[in-house]
C-alpha cells in the first residue's frame, strides 16, 4: 500500500486517481501528524511525502518515521515545488528519502519510480523469505543433529545397562551353580530374564524406528475385538506390575479392522508409561467408547502430568521431557512409534494432562480402516 502525504487536497486527489488507475492501493494523509499516526497503525511499501507542509514538514516526518522499527524498510519519495535547491534535495536524502522529485510532477516519471520501488520491495521480500527459510532449515538440521547425538548417547546407555546387569547375573549364576544353591540360582535367572526382556524391547523399538523411516513398517490387518485385546494386555501388565489396579470404563461391542499386534503395542506403551510416570499411585483407568465411526481408547493415570507447552511435543521422535528425563529411563521413541502406528491406520493420537494431576494418552482408531493404505 502507498501513503500519499500532502496538505493540498487537489494534489492528494490527482495523485491518488492516477496511481489507483494503475492498480496501486492508496491511503492518504493531509498533514505530517496524521501521516505518523497512520504509519503506526498500517504497513506501507512506499510513502510519497510533500516537503512544504504546515506544522511538521516532510523532512521532520521522514526523520520520525525512520525511528519506527516497523517502517524502517519503507521507501520515501519527497515531492517539493518550493524547496528545489541542492541543499534541500541533500537534506531530503539525509532525512531518509530514497528519491526527491520537484513539482510540477511528471506523472509518467513518478509512475516509473513507483513501479521500480515496488519491484525492489517484492524482490527484497522474496530474498527475506528465502533467507528465513534457509535459517529455519539450518536451525532444524542443527536441532535434528543435536537430538540424534543425544539419542545415540541415551541409546548407548540404555542398551548397556541391561547388558551389564545380565553379565553380572551370569557371574552370580556361576557361583550359585558351584555352591549348588538352587533357590539363589532361580532368583538370579529371574532377574536376568527381566533384563533380557528390557533389552529385547529396546532393540524392538530401534528396529521399528528404522522401519518407519525406511517406509517398511508393515501391517497385518484383520477384524478383532478391542475388548478381547484389553483382556490380554491387562494380564501382561499385571504380571509385571501387580501392585497397579487397572480399571476399565466402557466397552466397544463391534470389531475393528487393524493390525492387532501393533494396536496391542500402542496400548502396552500407554500403560507402561502411565505406570512409570505415576510414582506413589496405584490406579490406572482405561476409557473405551465409540466416537462416531471411530473407537476411542484412553489410558489415564494420576501421576506427575505434563506442562501445556510440552504436550504438543511428546509424540515427536526422540523427545523427552527435560524434568522427567533425569528421573526416568527411556529412549524417547515409544510414543513416536505409537503415534506412527495409529496415524498409519488413519487414526489420531493425543494427550490431555494437568501438572501434578495426571495424564490421559488416547487414540481414535477407525473401526473399519480397510480402505487405508497398509
Amino acid at each position: 500500500m502507498i501513503l500519499i502525504v500532502d496538505d493540498t487536497p487537489e494534489n492528494l486527489i490527482s495523485l491518488k486517481r492516477v496511481l489507483e488507475t494503475h492498480n496501486f492501493e492508496i491511503d492518504t494523509a493531509s498533514s505530517g501528524e496524521e501521516a505518523l499516526k497512520k504509519v503506526l497503525r498500517n504497513e506501507y511499501v512506499l510513502i510519497i511525502l510533500d516537503v512544504q507542509m504546515p506544522g511538521m514538514d516532510g523532512f521532520e516526518v521522514a526523520e520520525a518515521i525512520s525511528g519506527y522499527s516497523k517502517a524502517k524498510e519503507t521507501a520515501i519519495i519527497f515531492l517539493s515545488a518550493v524547496n528545489t535547491e541542492l541543499k534541500f534535495i541533500t537534506k531530503g536524502y539525509l532525512s531518509g528519502g530514497l528519491d526527491y522529485i520537484t513539482k510540477p510532477v511528471d506523472m509518467s516519471v513518478l509512475l516509473l519510480k513507483v513501479k521500480t520501488f515496488y519491484r525492489i520491495y517484492e524482490q527484497n521480500r522474496k530474498l527475506i523469505d528465502i533467507q528465513k527459510a534457509l535459517l529455519d532449515e539450518i536451525e532444524f538440521r542443527r536441532q535434528a543433529e543435536r537430538k540424534k547425538d543425544e539419542f545415540i548417547s541415551i541409546a548407548s546407555h540404555e542398551l548397556k545397562t541391561p547388558l551389564t546387569s545380565v553379565k553380572g547375573y551370569m557371574q552370580l549364576l556361576e557361583r550359585s551353580i558351584d555352591k549348588g544353591d538352587t533357590e539363589t540360582l532361580k532368583k538370579h535367572l529371574g532377574k536376568a530374564q527381566v533384563q533380557l526382556e528390557k533389552l529385547h524391547d529396546l532393540i524392538a523399538d530401534l528396529l521399528d524406528i528404522s522401519k518407519i523411516e525406511s517406509g517398511k513398517l508393515k501391517f497385518n490387518k484383520r477384524y478383532f475385538y478391542i475388548d478381547e485385546l484389553l483382556d490380554s494386555v491387562i494380564d501382561i501388565i499385571h504380571q509385571s506390575s501387580p501392585e497397579f489396579k487397572i480399571i476399565r470404563n466402557g466397552t466397544v461391542a463391534r470389531e475393528v479392522y487393524a493390525d492387532e499386534m501393533r494396536i496391542e503395542q500402542v496400548v502396552i506403551n500407554f500403560l507402561t508409561n502411565a505406570i512409570k510416570y505415576s510414582p506413589g499411585t496405584s490406579e490406572i483407568h482405561i476409557n473405551l467408547n465409540n466416537k462416531g465411526d471411530k473407537v476411542y481408547l484412553g489410558v489415564k493415570d494420576f501421576g506427575i502430568g505434563i506442562a501445556p507447552e510440552q504436550q504438543k511435543c511428546v509424540f515427536d521422535k526422540f523427545y523427552r521431557v527435560e524434568e522427567t528425563a533425569i528421573h526416568f529411563q527411556g529412549l524417547g521413541i515409544g510414543l513416536y512409534i505409537s503415534a506412527e502406528i495409529i496415524r498409519r491406520h488413519g487414526g489420531e493420537v493425543g494427550v490431555k494432562s494437568k501438572l501434578d494431576e495426571g495424564s490421559e494418552f488416547y487414540f481414535l482408531l477407525p473401526a473399519d480402516s480397510g480402505s487405508e493404505t497398509d
